[in-house]
């Protein structure tokens, strides 16, 4: 059996449309196996409704933990901290202490090393959870973070390792991965070794500035890339512009949509827009699609 080919949208900024994206070719395709790796903002379980069979904690780095009964209140670990985590407490007992605000503390193990009193625990710290999800287009893989929680990169890594093992006993043709914006370590973590990535842009200056820096990305790690204009009728101008320097840089041009109040109330009916089957998007979305098989 044929490994199956791998498919990431991303885009160069937030709110482009790439999950409505990811949706639509989720109905489109048959039976994928998916992944939303944008962990630090996961929504793609909010249209394809999943229902979760499997739920595991994401465990990565460590926290200080000052226990307060053997702290002597001498303020070492404050004056080290470089990240302002440490701040001084008043004790059970009315003593000054010192506490760690897990919020702020990056897990560098510094007041752990240095404490005079060895009072400053180093536990593993649980970053977020990861699920695996039935939902109605096919098996989900998707996570969860939790606030100010980092390794996001090493939660996107897992994510697209169990949706390729799914993939693979389910004997799936693809795998669709709705992946996070910008150029950060998810974004890497998310598009490495993938097939293809299809870029999701808007015709703004900002959309156009972001463009060419996810292009250059994917051309680093030679990642074959395309381009998908969301509302591009709202400046005919400035995608004509992008489309031209997607080509110089490589990438091919899947298609546009349209600026169409179908995605808002499919998003509201829980809903892809090809599901919902009314207004121009949705039959541009099914010809970006067929673009992309092609490509892939």
């Amino acid at each position: 059996m044929a490994k199956a080919k791998e498919l990431v949208i991303i885009s160069g900024k937030g709110g482009t449309g790439k999950t409505s994206v990811t949706a639509a070719f989720a109905n489109l395709a048959s039976q994928p196996v998916l992944a939303d790796c944008d962990v630090d903002a996961a929504d793609l379980h909010l249209v394809l409704a999943p229902k979760v069979r499997e739920h595991h904690e994401f465990v990565s780095g460590n926290e200080a933990v000052v226990r307060e009964a053997d702290c002597t209140g001498c303020g070492e670990c404050a004056q080290l901290c470089r990240y302002q985590a440490i701040a001084p407490v008043t004790g059970v007992s009315g003593e000054a202490k010192y506490a760690v605000d897990p919020l702020g503390c990056e897990g560098c193990g510094v007041c752990v090393r240095w404490c005079p009193a060895g009072a400053i625990s180093f536990p593993r710290r649980t970053c977020g959870e990861w699920f695996i999800s039935n939902t109605r287009c096919g098996t989900l893989v998707h996570a969860r973070l939790k606030p100010a929680a980092e390794n996001s990169g090493r939660l996107v890594s897992l994510v697209r390792e169990h949706a390729r093992s799914i993939a693979e006993a389910e004997a799936a043709e693809t795998v669709l991965i709705d992946g996070p914006p910008g150029i950060g370590c998810p974004v890497v973590a998310s598009i490495t070794g993938a097939d293809l990535v299809m870029v999701v842009t808007e015709p703004s200056l900002s959309g156009e500035h972001d463009l060419d820096r996810v292009l250059k990305l994917a051309a680093h790690f030679e990642v074959p890339p395309a381009l998908c204009v969301n509302k591009w009728d709202i400046n005919p101008e400035i995608t004509k512009r992008i489309e031209d320097r997607a080509r110089e840089s490589g990438a091919r041009v899947a298609g546009r949509l349209s600026y169409d109040e179908a995605f808002t109330r499919a998003q509201t009916a829980g809903l892809s827009v090809v599901e919902l089957g009314r207004g121009p998007a949705a039959e541009q979305a099914r010809e970006v699609w067929g673009e992309v098989c092609s490509m892939l």
